[in-house]
């Protein structure tokens, strides 16, 4: 295999681009307990002569997305530097962007989709309480369309849009996000929970691993453990998406965003982000195509893709990719309504373990908190 070409970004001192402050790298947590085991895919070794270490890389890759639907991969051709550049810009965003962009460019999840500016004040375009949450999301529009991004961020659109390669696959976007520190009522009423425990719900989700730790994986032992720190790595994750078109083969990564350990609590998080989705369109059901699926059938028993197995079964039309990703925008909460996120509401206990129950176009989604 021909080696891949490595990551050629625009200019970062081209003339007309003002100066941009390296991006604050904070210190790594001291905390050791209650970190994850990850498999990290390094693909430089797809570019090996010796066919024993590509198929054995291709077993590992096989052996993370059926078992624990999270992965790193290293060496895919961004360099550390070119990586921190990006993480400079996602930090431009969020301290140059005005007030006057900020309430111009306000995000509309009712219509089931994040483009825009998020606010700090929850998942919703009137104000919540605070959850120091600041998005910046871009959908094929914002690609399209310079007066949908802030006026801080034209000069470096080349770089930015190159880094994504123009938009993700699909129906897509990308984010800059920026996780603030809460105050001590917040984490309260929120039980420390920064996002609810979830799938992505398009194909892929790729995120690049930070200091910071806040990511947790829900793990085989039933228990949410934080996403190690790997330095320039890209974490994927699986999408619900994914999980159905394979037919409950690929496991789609049941995941939340949580307060970091204590000597990060003051921290703030950075984050990149990639969500690639399908087009919308197109009906979520097993690719009965695939040699996988012909060769193995399905799996019967796995995630969200059993849920959707019933409705096939019993003759009901599942939702489309749009229809299943907007409504889950839509209707989202926050983790500081105390009102919703409590049992009897969407919360309930099984097995002693809280889970957030929720029900879509007759699809019961059930998710540990």
């Amino acid at each position: 295999m021909a080696p891949s070409a490595p990551f050629n970004p625009p200019a970062p001192d081209a003339p007309g681009k003002p100066y941009v402050e390296p991006w604050n790298i904070p210190p790594v947590t001291k905390q050791t307990e209650n970190f994850a085991e990850l498999t990290s895919i390094d693909l430089s070794l797809l570019d090996s002569e010796d066919p024993a270490v590509q198929a054995d890389l291709v077993k590992q890759v096989k052996r993370a997305i059926r078992e624990d639907g999270f992965l790193f991969l290293e060496n895919y051709g961004v360099s550390l530097e070119q990586l921190h550049r990006q993480f400079a810009l996602a930090q431009y965003t969020h301290t140059k962007m005005s007030q006057e962009d900020k309430d111009r460019l306000l995000f509309h999840p009712d219509t089931g989709r994040w483009a825009g500016y998020k606010h700090p004040y929850g998942f919703k375009r009137h104000k919540g309480p605070a959850d120091g949450i600041e998005q910046f999301n871009w959908y094929k529009e914002q690609w399209e369309n310079r007066d949908l991004v802030p006026e801080c961020l034209q000069p470096f659109l080349d770089e930015i849009e190159a880094f994504s390669t123009g938009s993700p696959p699909g129906e897509g976007y990308s984010r800059h996000a920026i996780f603030r520190p809460v105050q001590k009522e917040t984490r309260e009423a929120s039980k420390g929970l920064r996002m609810h425990g979830h799938t992505d719900f398009g194909l892929t989700t790729l995120l690049f691993s930070v200091p910071i730790s806040c990511l947790q994986i829900w793990s085989h032992d039933e228990q949410w453990h934080y996403a190690p720190y790997k330095p320039g790595a890209l974490v994927i994750n699986i999408g619900e998406t994914l999980e159905i078109v394979s037919g409950g083969h690929f496991k789609a990564t049941r995941h939340r965003v949580f307060k970091p350990p204590a000597d990060q609590l003051n921290s703030e998080r950075l984050s990149i982000v990639q969500f690639n989705s399908s087009i919308g369109e197109l009906r979520m059901t097993p690719a009965a195509d695939s040699p996988l699926i012909q060769r193995e059938g399905c799996v019967e028993g796995q995630g969200v893709y059993k849920e959707f197995k019933r409705l096939m079964d019993a003759g009901v039309p599942v939702p489309t990719n749009s229809q299943w990703r907007e409504i889950q925008i839509a209707e989202a909460t926050d983790p500081t309504d105390t009102v919703r996120n409590s049992i009897g509401q969407d919360q309930i206990m099984l097995d002693g373990k809280l889970f957030q129950k929720r029900e879509y176009f007759g699809v019961k989604v059930l998710l540990p908190v």
